[in-house]
C-alpha cells in the first residue's frame, strides 16, 4: 500500500472522472484536472467565484461547476479548454445543480424549488419543470438514462413525474400515497421506483414504470419512521433503515419483508466477529494481545493502532440521543451494499463508533468493526467485496471476508480523513481530510486476501 503526496482541496469538492482517467479538486475558485496516474496538472481553469458544487459529465469530456452563492454555473471541456459556458439563473437563484445522463443538458433547481431549469449545450434550449418538491431525494434517474423521477407537490399533495431524458417530454404523472413524501430511488434494473415518507409516517410504496402501486410497505406506527433506504445492485433487496435501530429487508418479488437486522448495544451472536480497535503509543511493546491484522505503515510519532477479536459476549458504546433536538442521533442513517449484492454494511447514529456487516446470503450479522472514534465515513470498493472506512483520524481501516486491517496515512502534520472515495478500478483510494487529499494506492498482490 503506497500514499501520494498531499494536495490542496477546499470544502471535500474532489472527483475521479468516470472513465477513471482525471482527478478534479477545487481549490477556492480555481478548478485543478490532474492525470491519475502521474497527477500531473492537465487543466488549471479559473471561475467566477468559490465552487459550491463540482461533477463530471457521464462521458467526462465536461466539468460543471456550480456557484450557488451566485446563482451560477460555469462549464469547463476537457477536450477544448478554451471553450467555457456560463449559465447565470439572475434573482431567481439556485440551490442545486447537476448533469442528466447524457452529460448535454444541466437541471438547476433555483431558491425555494420553485422550478427545475433544464439547460441545452448543444441547442442552448431551455425547459422548464414546476413544483419540485423541496425534500432529502427529489429526483433521480434510472441506471440506463432513459427516465428521471421528480417528486412534485402541489396543491397539498405529492405526486411523481417520470420524464423521458431524450426530450424531457412527460411519461407519465400519478399522485402518490405519501402524506410528505421525502425521496424516490429507482431500483437498479430501473422496474420499480421506490418512494418513502417523512420520518413522521413508516411508509414505503413500490411503483411500476407505468405508475401502478406495486405494494406498501408500512413497519410500525406513531413513531418516528424510514431513515434510510438502498436498493441492492442486485434488485433483489431493497434495504429501509428506521429510527427504532432495525434494517428490514424487502423482496423483490412479494415485496414482503423477509428479515430484520437489529442493532444490539450487547452482541452475542456465535457466528459474527466482533474487531476492536485497540490504540498503542510508540514504544509499547506488540505481544500482548493477539493480533488479526497488524498496522502498516505506521509512522515514528503518532499513535498506532490494531484491531484486536473480541470474546463474546460484547458491549457496543451507545450514546443517548437528547429528545428535545430535532433529527435525533438515533436510528440507521447510512446503507452500503457491497458491488456483488453479498454483503451489508449499516451504521446505527447513536451506536457511533461501530459498522455492521450483514451477510446476505445467510441473512446474519457477519462482523462487527467498533473503532476508538467516531465513523465518519465507509465506502464499498465498487468491484470487490472489500469496504473502507474513516473515523476523523491519521488512519485508513479496511475490511474484507478475510479479516481487518488499521494503515496509518504516512503524512506529515497529521492528515486527518473526513472522507473518502474509491477510484473506479477499486486500486485505489482518495483520502479527503479539511483543506487536503491524497492518494492510496492499494498493493494489488494482496486486493483479493
Amino acid at each position: 500500500m503506497n500514499f501520494s503526496e498531499v494536495f490542496k482541496q477546499t470544502n471535500q469538492l474532489c472527483k475521479v472522472s468516470p472513465d477513471g482517467k482525471y482527478l478534479a479538486t477545487c481549490v477556492q475558485y480555481r478548478l485543478v484536472v490532474r492525470d491519475v496516474s502521474t497527477l500531473q496538472i492537465l487543466q488549471l481553469y479559473t471561475c467566477l467565484d468559490q465552487v459550491s458544487h463540482m461533477e463530471w459529465s457521464s462521458d467526462s469530456l465536461f466539468i460543471l461547476c456550480a456557484m450557488y452563492n451566485r446563482g451560477l454555473v460555469q462549464v469547463w471541456s476537457l477536450e477544448q479548454p478554451d471553450w467555457h459556458c456560463k449559465i447565470d439563473e439572475g434573482s431567481i437563484g439556485l440551490v442545486s445543480s447537476r448533469w442528466s445522463p447524457d452529460g448535454r443538458h444541466i437541471l438547476n433547481t433555483t431558491e425555494f424549488h420553485l422550478r427545475v431549469t433544464v439547460w441545452s449545450l448543444c441547442t442552448k434550449a431551455v425547459s422548464y419543470i414546476k413544483y419540485p418538491k423541496a425534500c432529502q431525494k427529489g429526483i433521480d434517474f434510472s441506471r440506463d438514462g432513459r427516465y428521471m423521477a421528480l417528486a412534485e407537490r402541489r396543491d397539498c399533495k405529492d405526486y411523481v413525474c417520470v420524464f423521458v431524458c431524450d426530450d424531457w417530454h412527460l411519461l407519465r404523472h400519478f399522485e402518490t400515497e405519501t402524506q410528505d413524501l421525502a425521496g424516490l430511488e429507482w431500483s437498479p434494473n430501473g422496474c420499480v421506483l421506490a418512494v418513502w415518507d417523512s420520518c413522521l409516517e413508516y411508509m414505503v410504496l413500490l411503483y411500476s414504470l407505468d405508475g401502478r402501486l406495486l405494494s406498501t410497505y408500512s413497519a410500525y406506527e406513531w413513531s418516528l419512521g424510514v431513515k434510510s433506504v438502498s436498493w441492492s445492485p442486485s434488485s433483489q433487496f431493497l434495504a429501509i433503515g428506521s429510527y427504532d435501530e432495525k434494517v428490514r429487508i424487502l423482496n423483490h418479488i412479494t415485496w414482503k419483508k423477509i428479515t430484520q437486522f437489529e442493532h444490539p448495544a450487547i452482541i452475542d451472536n456465535t457466528k459474527a466477529t466482533v474487531y476492536k480497535e485497540a490504540e498503542k503509543r510508540p514504544g509499547v511493546g506488540s505481544d500482548e494481545m493477539p493480533l488479526h491484522n497488524i498496522t502498516m505503515g505506521a509512522t515514528l510519532f503518532n499513535t498506532q493502532s490494531k484491531y484486536e477479536i473480541c470474546p463474546l459476549p460484547v458491549q457496543i458504546p451507545v450514546v443517548k440521543p437528547d429528545p428535545d433536538r430535532a433529527s435525533p442521533k438515533i436510528g440507521i442513517s447510512v446503507l452500503a451494499f457491497s458491488s456483488d449484492s453479498r454483503y451489508l454494511a449499516t451504521k446505527n447514529d447513536n451506536m457511533a463508533t461501530a459498522v455492521w456487516v450483514w451477510d446476505m446470503q445467510k441473512m446474519s450479522l457477519e462482523a462487527v468493526l467498533e473503532q476508538t472514534s467516531a465513523v465518519r465515513c465507509f465506502q464499498w470498493d465498487p468491484l470487490r467485496p472489500r469496504l473502507a472506512l474513516c473515523a476523523g483520524n491519521t488512519k485508513l481501516y479496511l475490511w474484507s471476508p478475510g479479516g481487518c486491517v488499521s494503515v496509518q496515512v504516512p503524512t506529515e502534520g497529521g492528515f486527518q480523513v473526513q472522507s473518502l472515495n474509491w477510484h473506479c478500478s477499486g486500486d485505489s483510494l482518495i483520502l479527503l481530510g479539511k483543506e487536503q487529499l491524497c492518494l492510496c494506492y492499494m498493493d494489488t498482490d494482496q486486493e483479493d486476501k
